[in-house]
């Protein structure tokens, strides 16, 4: 999740203000960008004092030794009333989910080799610190030993929020919170229209994706039954803010529409004097209102809009571009194959025209229904006729010719998701072949499988 973001104090007068703060983020073509973020599970490695794979706390000897070691190359201190929960340098930052994974939002780059060499050189950072910590980092969907107990929490003030607001909402916010790792996508649209069609895309097939980087069949050392069971934690997290908004596949979907779900949508906190004011269950709309008691007296800011969009959890979500949300944390070949996908369907003015219509063959809602049975039967699961596998093959291939039309070669990065397509297993797949097979039942072999 986000690090406290670059406070606006501009006050807030209307919705549609809101709606040209999301405009505003249009690009043309030539300006357009990739962002990738991705997070990681940290353990303690066999043979040191710690028992083996248990997570590393903040402190000490953890993740704030990490912080301050990496940190120490150049980069700039976020800090959370004195507690360090986070770096940036220039268009990167590093930030802490609240289990302790390890997240770098990388920087708006031009190519995938430039994604490529950031997540090279990211990965060499952290290797060269977590060493000497007896601590190593797997890229995972879902922690595949902790119990929901056995996680830290880190200091960081909204996740202290959020904690107590979760379980009110749903069965596993917090699991969501402390025991899952994504891989995303961050993407430039150039106009409103550009938005639609590009937000319209990225939901449908966003189980696809699902299914295509499953990474987390295990849970508490065995078999739980999911391919991916991140994806099943975000089915019971939190309805209000998750999912596929119906508003948000409206034929004349805008920013103004987005705003007003927004509005709606509970907040968490509103930030003041580096302090959170805690007012989880209130909606912006209220607040805008005057309506909120705890919020009395304080003036609505750009800045607490902005934070606020950090907070709401749709599988695509939309800020001044466009998150890709819906895949397990994987391989590096795998967090570089999740951003091809989307780059070659939507960077490409024919692939994304191709992709639109791809989706239009089948209604929205047949869509929608794949996130129930996705999570557990991944590519295998049942879709117009055959299962997601053939769906996934015309996809793939329309990033392929989205990516060659760039012309920078990357289409390369999308092999491993062309192999699946082709009938070779998903990473969880391998992962249930090896324990049930060379493993002979012991899942903590996935960590040295899963070491970056």
């Amino acid at each position: 999740m986000s690090n406290p973001g670059e406070e606006d104090t501009t006050p807030i007068v209307s919705a549609r203000q809101l709606a040209e703060y999301l405009a505003a983020g249009a690009k043309p073509r030539d300006a357009w960008r990739i962002g990738t973020e991705h997070e990681k599970f940290g353990y303690f490695r066999p043979g040191g004092p710690v028992a083996a794979f248990a997570s590393p706390p903040y402190e000490p000897g953890g993740i704030r030794a990490m912080l301050e070691a990496i940190g120490s190359q150049g980069w700039e201190a976020i800090r959370d009333q004195g507690n360090l929960i986070g770096l940036k340098r220039g268009g990167e930052s590093i930030s802490l989910e609240p289990g302790g994974q390890f997240e770098l939002s990388g920087a708006p780059l031009a190519s995938l080799h430039e994604t490529r060499a950031e997540l090279n050189a990211h990965f060499a950072d952290v290797l060269a610190v977590a060493e000497g910590l007896g601590l190593g980092f797997a890229p995972l969907g879902f922690h595949p030993t902790a119990r929901r107990a056995d996680m830290p929490w880190m200091p960081k003030s909204r996740y202290a929020i959020m904690r107590r607001y979760m379980p009110t909402v749903g069965t596993l916010g917090l699991d969501m919170m402390l025991r899952t790792c994504t891989v995303q996508v961050n993407l430039d649209f150039g106009s409103e229209t550009d938005m639609r069609e590009k937000l319209r895309i990225g939901l449908l097939l966003q189980p696809l994706a699902t299914a295509l980087f499953a990474n987390s069949p295990f849970t508490e050392g065995r078999p739980n039954g999911f391919l991916s069971a991140r994806a099943n934690v975000w089915t019971d997290t939190d309805p209000d803010r998750t999912g596929i908004p119906a508003i948000m596949l409206e034929q004349d979907f805008s920013f103004e529409r987005y705003v007003q779900w927004v509005l709606d949508v509970p907040m968490y906190f509103v930030a003041r004097d580096g302090t959170l004011i805690d007012v989880a269950g209130a909606s912006f709309r209220d607040y805008l209102a005057g309506k909120v008691e705890a919020l009395a007296g304080l003036t609505p800011t750009l800045g607490d809009f902005a934070d606020h969009l950090t907070t709401v959890f749709p599988d695509v979500r939309l800020k001044r571009f466009l998150e890709m949300r819906g895949a397990d944390a994987g391989s590096p070949a795998m967090m570089l194959a999740q951003s091809a996908l989307w780059v070659g369907l939507l960077y490409d003015a024919s692939a994304q025209s191709a992709a639109a219509a791809l989706i239009a063959r089948s209604p929205a809602d047949a869509f929608v229904a794949l996130r129930r049975d996705v999570p557990r039967l991944g590519v295998a699961t049942p879709f117009a006729g055959g299962t997601l596998r053939d769906l996934a093959r015309d996809v793939v291939a329309i990033a392929r010719d989205g990516l060659r039309a760039r012309g920078l070669g990357e289409e390369t990065l999308l092999s491993p998701l062309e192999e699946i397509a082709a009938g070779a297993p998903s990473q969880a797949e391998q992962w249930l072949a090896q324990y049930h097979g060379a493993w002979k039942g012991d899942v903590t072999r996935i960590f040295e499988g899963a070491a970056i």
